[in-house]
């Protein structure tokens, strides 16, 4: 599943991140346990430049307004 991370949660053995995708003009987003022996990998494929730590913004937005940019 790829996609944009908009949150992190909790700490510790209990830590979730929160996943958003668009497919089909569908906006899906999953919650995934961090430590899951169900989760084999995370992989990051580029970092973005944010100034939120929750980007529950996003789901307001549509097309390029919903992109973060990237660093530098």
């Amino acid at each position: 599943f790829e996609g944009t991370i908009i949150a992190k949660k909790h700490g510790g053995i209990n830590e979730t991140f929160t996943v958003r995708r668009v497919a089909h003009g569908c906006g899906i987003e999953r919650v995934f346990p961090l430590h899951s022996p169900t989760v084999e990998k995370v992989e990051v494929i580029r970092n973005g430049k944010v100034r939120r730590a929750k980007l529950y913004y996003l789901r307001d937005r549509v097309g390029k307004a919903a992109k973060v940019k990237s660093k530098v």
